[in-house]
């Protein structure tokens, strides 16, 4: 894998970050609701299984989200794309070397 991403793939994750991290916390916030509709389980079950998401996702998104530099570029945008949080079409917007180096680290 390259040492350093591309400036002009830096400033593209850098753009598309913010919606990545826009759609993860969407799909955590529709799991809260899927359990906080289901009226089989007490109110205080409900609550106890949305405690253990968020602790659980909260993980997630400061493992993926918050290291923003430049020399762990690579690894954030693997954990991006390894948790389907960019569409093809922006993916492909990558440099083909970045899209290489990030298949790689997938691999490993």
């Amino acid at each position: 894998m390259p040492g350093q991403i591309k400036e002009s793939d830096w400033k593209l994750l850098s753009k598309l970050r913010t919606d990545a991290l826009k759609r993860f916390c969407q799909r955590i916030l529709s799991a809260i609701d899927s359990i906080n509709a289901d009226h089989a389980m007490s109110a205080h079950q409900r609550y106890l299984e949305i405690y253990q998401v968020i602790e659980r996702r909260d993980k997630e998104v400061a493992q993926i989200f918050n290291n923003h530099r430049r020399s762990t570029a690579f690894f954030e945008l693997a954990a991006i794309q390894s948790h389907g949080l960019l569409t093809p079409e922006e993916f492909l917007r990558f440099s083909q070397e970045t899209r290489n180096a990030i298949g790689q680290v997938e691999q490993q």
